[in-house]
């Protein structure tokens, strides 16, 4: 009995799973919190139409009421519009628009940069084409683009999605070029595996992580260039309601109806804030 006793007790514990990368960053205090943020605008946007309470074009004889006009909780614009309404909508319009764009963008980037690893020359070509789009900052970019297309929501996701071809083009040549070199690629090639399979099964799995942290980034400057456009008039089309809209509409007001422009504010905030949290978790965790 005391053999066998001793036997049970050396007997190594069973190896516990490891946890998946993205799940444990995710289950840290700025993951949860970051998650929590963004989740809340997010549902507030699906759940507009239900929680709105009236059209965010509908008008009433009450303009620039405060927060807690009977009705309206936020109060009312310039307009005697519900800005709960407003904000809400806007809130549903900017995801709308952003889960599009920063998709697209990805995209485009990184089937660019498996153009560029398939050969010498359009590696050059791609390249160029990345100089090229980072010549132009995101607001001139934007004009150019609307000054031919005119403003709407299509050349407010075609700039967005135009800015991000070469955070997630370079980002993936840049893993590419470091997996190539590894051990496990060299071996892989040794044992007579093509080389359409290595990069499938081997060196894209592994050079993918930066960039769902590359997608979080991504979404919080896309989240600041859409509001950036509607607030100087080049975006969406009044007066469907977007984030940078309201602001845009409240800044004569501020002195009188500070309100007016709070709601957009904490929104955007509240929205960039969870992005960047949940980017920090994520890059944190694949780095270890």
């Amino acid at each position: 009995m005391t053999a066998m006793t001793t036997l049970a007790a050396a007997k190594p514990a069973p190896a516990r799973t490891p946890r998946h990368p993205y799940r444990a960053a995710l289950a840290t205090a700025r993951g949860r919190t970051g998650l929590a943020l963004v989740g809340l605008v997010v549902l507030a946007g699906l759940l507009a139409p239900l929680l709105a309470g009236h059209g965010p074009t509908d008008q009433s004889a009450l303009a620039l009421a405060g927060p807690g006009t009977p009705g309206h909780p936020l109060g009312t614009d310039d307009l005697g519009r519900d800005l709960l309404a407003r904000l809400l909508h806007g809130i549903r319009a900017d995801l709308g628009i952003i889960a599009v764009a920063v998709p697209l963008g990805a995209a485009v980037g990184c089937l660019l940069a498996l153009a560029a690893a398939a050969h010498p020359v359009a590696d050059t070509v791609v390249q160029r084409v990345f100089d090229l789009i980072l010549a132009f900052p995101g607001l001139i970019l934007a004009l150019a683009v609307t000054a031919v297309l005119g403003p709407g929501r299509l050349p407010v996701i075609l700039v967005i999605a135009l800015a991000e071809v070469p955070a997630f083009g370079r980002l993936l040549r840049t893993g590419i070029l470091v997996q190539s070199g590894r051990e496990y690629v060299t071996a892989a090639r040794v044992g007579g595996t093509s080389g359409g399979r290595i990069l499938t099964r081997h060196i894209l799995p592994n050079a993918a992580d930066p960039l769902v942290v590359q997608i979080a980034v991504s979404l919080t400057v896309a989240v600041f260039l859409e509001g950036a456009m509607s607030f100087l008039g080049v975006g969406v089309r009044p007066p469907e309601p977007t984030l940078g809209a309201v602001l845009s509409q409240s800044m004569p007001y501020l002195a009188q109806a500070p309100h007016f422009a709070a709601g957009p504010l904490v929104t955007v905030t509240t929205l960039v804030l969870g992005l960047s949290l949940t980017a920090e978790a994520l890059n944190r965790e694949i780095r270890r």
